[in-house]
């Protein structure tokens, strides 16, 4: 089995996001079941470093309506982890107001954190919703990108 970190944070997300526990109080708890689970102890450890990373950014408390706008010019590393269509889709979500500048760079901060060399626009959404679940204010957008997340996936079964 080869999992990476996404792979890890998927199934955290989708196990325990309605729990509402803080993953800190339980970290070794949750680290052991994750081992038991079949992943790799390394890239568990990997996977809670990730969400520390995320818990320490600032809340991206800005209102739409008074967001900056602004146009990204992308490094040539951040290139290469986000293709155009990775890139074309935050532009979106910005031009349709479910991000801001600020929760731009932090989605972009956080998928760049992330050591996979498989990375693409599902990958890009599974980051986008967490997130925006961890921040305060951004439930109707987080609910807007999980329809999409899940929709999708149920195109993709059926």
């Amino acid at each position: 089995m080869k999992e990476n970190v996404l792979d890890i944070l998927i199934y955290l997300f989708e196990n325990y996001m309605d729990e509402e526990i803080p993953l800190a109080d339980d970290q070794e708890f949750l680290q052991l079941q994750l081992v038991n689970a079949g992943f790799p102890s390394t890239e568990v450890s990997k996977a809670f470093t990730w969400l520390e990373g995320l818990a320490e950014q600032p809340d991206m408390i800005c209102s739409h309506s008074q967001a900056i706008k602004s146009t990204r010019v992308y490094l040539p590393q951040e290139c290469e982890k986000l293709d155009l269509e990775c890139r074309g889709f935050l532009q979106f979500l910005e031009s349709i107001e479910i991000l801001n500048a600020t929760s731009r760079e932090l989605i972009i901060d956080r998928a760049m954190a992330l050591e996979t060399d498989d990375f693409g626009l599902p990958q890009l959404k599974w980051v986008i919703l967490m997130v925006l679940f961890n921040q305060p204010g951004y439930e109707m957008n987080f609910t807007w990108v999980e329809d999409l997340v899940y929709e999708e996936l149920d195109r993709q079964l059926h």
